[in-house]
């Protein structure tokens, strides 16, 4: 059942997304080399608290820290480690959320340690305006599958590939609500988008193929090629106007 919020309950969400999108800057900004990636989920979550707010991803589900850091072939889910040190040229995703007065704010971004390959700078670029594409399509009136073709096109074009096995969601006083959103899609098709509606947008791309594995860990997801991989996320509001704001904005 998709739920629809109310003015009220977007401005809360606005307040968690901004908490949200402070931790997942400051977070990004301790990325380097030499650094573990047990060191960035420990600001993250401190800054998080420091706010009054409860980072969302921690015990949810039973995953053990605030936020997913994943390097290189990972995709998503990697549980931070004071054994996992980021090493120059890494692409390190990060993925966390806040929870404030009952409701959150999900946002994602892959950051660059040191030099990257160009390769790594292209997928890091191209995922990152895969997202702005969906948010553009991301206004009332349209339907989800708008969104889905909008990155899908945007990625394919450029030679990379869109995961297919996880997707955005919903969001809102649950961490992940109806409906799903995948990144790809035929426009038109799905579900209407609708004034009132909060949706977590988060392409995950791949450099080969759009092929993932799990691994023993429970949560770890990996290119099945062992390719890179980035992820960006941001928490968006369809207003009545029709329009798309983003709630997972610093400022």
């Amino acid at each position: 059942m998709i739920v629809l919020k109310t003015r009220r309950e977007i401005d809360l969400m606005r307040e968690a997304g901004r908490i949200a999108a402070r931790a997942l800057k400051l977070a990004g900004e301790a990325v380097a080399p030499g650094v573990t990636t047990a060191e960035i989920d420990a600001l993250a979550r401190r800054y998080i608290e420091k706010q009054g707010a409860v980072p969302s991803f921690l015990n949810y589900n039973g995953f053990p820290a605030a936020a997913c850091i994943s390097i290189n072939h990972e995709v998503i889910h990697g549980i931070p480690s004071r054994n996992r040190v980021i090493a120059e040229g890494d692409l390190v995703s990060i993925d966390l959320g806040a929870t404030l007065g009952g409701f959150v704010g999900d946002n994602a971004a892959t950051f660059m340690a040191g030099k990257v390959s160009e390769q790594a700078e292209k997928l890091c670029k191209t995922t990152q305006e895969s997202l702005v594409a969906g948010l553009q399509a991301a206004v009332a009136g349209n339907r989800l599958g708008d969104i889905g073709h909008a990155v899908q096109k945007h990625c394919e074009s450029r030679g990379f590939s869109v995961v297919r096995q996880y997707t955005g969601h919903g969001v809102g006083k649950q961490l992940h609500e109806d409906p799903s959103v995948p990144n790809y899609g035929a426009p038109g098709r799905g579900v209407r988008l609708l004034p009132g509606m909060t949706l977590a947008i988060e392409p995950m791309v791949n450099e080969g193929s759009a092929g993932i594995d799990h691994l023993p860990d429970g949560w770890t997801v990996v290119t099945a090629d062992r390719k890179l991989s980035a992820h960006f996320e941001h928490t968006i509001a369809i207003t009545k106007d029709g329009e798309c704001i983003i709630l997972t904005l610093p400022d």
